[in-house]
């Protein structure tokens, strides 16, 4: 049976997944690459290192499915930047990745001349070092690039489909997240590449997010010729592997951060306080049903939380408290509470809905009878608050309740974590089965743009969940704990003078 492939390039490692036409994950292979941290706050990767991983996941994917393979879609970790030299094809400085926070002065500096509501007017994205603008920025006046370099600028989404094709591109949805492009207009902005340096010439072409991007070249793992007919963000891509392709529906991925997405369709809405509007896809009109149009773009409010996961892996790593991050829900539900403590794990500052990249991280209430198992439990209650904040936001701005939310990554097998999120909630949460819904919307989008299913209903019938939680504790309990979070949220903020 025909496959099609989807490459997951995430921030902490790679993924290849192959995806057979009945729409069912039939192989995946994962590659963890380095993570480097030059000075604190600064967060870069190795581009050559990353794009190694995705031709050895790649290779190693194809020969374990031993099928044709018809179609490959890519999926990116986003606002992460490289800049490369088309001549030689070589990275010119580190990737500056989305987490990095070394541009903060300059976005208050551009904030303070009053350039934040033009910003968001156009991009629906607030100043925030999160976002590419700055970094590319920073990478083009303090990078000490190659003065005879051709330079290409792009997320790594381009750089991945750069080696993978020859052609430098990129999607809607990518392009939405460099605070460059007119989400509105649907084009790269000059004014906005003048306010930031950024030579419109290095940047990529911008092409639908399905449908014909490009050909994969000779001499790589994947069969010459066969097309790259999808790209799209990561968050994005889960909102699309959830099946929320009709407006109002929402998802939640817990990965290194978590990221809320309400489809709110075509219309693109006015600038909220608090959230990110993104470009969710932009498509052919018959992979959304509506044949008699060329194209049709879905819009999204997004909010970005940078850190969940992560939390997990400071436990590991920074403290050790846990020897694997698989112990973090067990030891967690070893407790029936947090014995009072808040861990805010603003490690990178806060994002949605305070944007606060002066925040750090905090944790409160310690005491002499606090364990590791508290610090764990803290931590799982930490996603489920910084989502509630979220959805809150959420709720306010389109003036509806959110009924159910459907839920993805490595965090959504805590069932501890699913219950306290439901209580948090106070609605019903539903996990995919598959948990690869961020490479399995690429592969989608892929397989859709190269025909190999007809639309996006045929996408969603297959979608089932293998959990359904429902609120069920004491909400005046619930409430009470998100009260004393957001207590803690305040003292963590504004809190790095650098």
């Amino acid at each position: 049976m025909p496959v099609v492939i989807a490459i997951d390039e995430g921030t902490t490692g790679v993924r290849a997944l192959a995806v057979d036409t009945s729409g069912r994950p039939v192989a995946s292979t994962y590659r963890e690459f380095t993570q480097h941290f030059p000075r604190p706050g600064w967060v870069e990767h190795d581009a050559a290192e990353i794009l190694d991983a995705t031709l050895a996941v790649l290779d190693e994917t194809v020969r374990s499915v031993d099928e044709p393979v018809v179609a490959v879609g890519i999926t990116d970790q986003r606002e992460t930047v490289v800049v490369w030299d088309r001549r030689t094809g070589q990275p010119l400085h580190r990737a500056l990745v989305w987490q990095d926070r070394r541009t903060t002065e300059r976005c208050d500096e551009l904030t303070a001349a009053g350039e934040l509501e033009r910003v968001r007017e156009v991009t629906g994205l607030v100043l925030d070092p999160y976002f590419s603008a700055t970094k590319i920025e920073w990478l083009l006046r303090h990078g000490d690039l190659d003065p005879g370099a051709d330079l290409a600028v792009g997320t790594i989404d381009s750089w991945l489909a750069w080696n993978l094709t020859g052609e430098h591109v990129t999607d809607p949805s990518n392009a939405s997240r460099t605070m460059l492009y007119d989400i509105r207009r649907g084009e790269w902005s000059d004014d906005l590449c003048e306010l930031f340096s950024v030579p419109r010439s290095a940047l990529a072409e911008v092409r639908p997010s399905a449908g014909a991007v490009g050909r994969i070249r000779s001499g790589l793992p994947l069969p010459e010729g066969i097309p790259l007919s999808g790209i799209i963000g990561d968050q994005q891509s889960s909102l699309f592997g959830q099946a929320c392709t009709e407006p109002g529906m929402a998802k939640n991925t817990y990965g290194t951060g978590s990221f809320v997405l309400l489809n709110v369709g075509e219309t693109c809405p006015e600038p909220t306080e608090g959230l990110l509007t993104t470009v969710a896809w932009q498509v052919p009109g018959a992979v959304l049903g509506q044949p008699d149009r060329s194209s049709v773009t879905h819009f999204a409010l997004e909010g970005a939380i940078f850190s969940t996961g992560s939390a997990v892996q400071w436990l590991r790593d920074g403290l050790g408290v846990l020897t694997d991050a698989a112990e973090c829900g067990p030891l967690a539900e070893s407790v029936p509470d947090s014995g009072g403590v808040v861990l805010v794990p603003a490690f990178t500052g806060l994002g949605s809905p305070y944007w606060d990249p002066r925040a750090r991280g905090t944790v409160l209430g310690i005491t002499r009878g606090t364990t590791r198992a508290h610090l764990a439990r803290a931590t799982v209650e930490s996603m489920a608050f910084q989502t509630r904040d979220v959805v809150e936001a959420m709720t306010a701005a389109s003036g509806r309740p959110l009924g159910r939310l459907r839920v993805d990554g490595g965090a959504s097998a805590m069932g501890l974590l699913l219950q306290v999120q439901a209580d948090q909630l106070g609605v019903t949460i539903e996990r995919s089965a598959t948990q690869d819904s961020t490479a399995l919307g690429a592969a989608y989008l892929a397989g859709l743009g190269a025909g190999v299913w007809s639309d996006a209903g045929e996408i969603a019938a297959t979608w089932t969940p293998d959990a359904v939680v429902e609120p069920r504790g004491d909400r005046a309990v619930a409430d009470e704990a998100h009260r004393r979070w957001r207590a803690g949220v305040e003292r963590s903020r504004g809190w790095s003078e650098d």
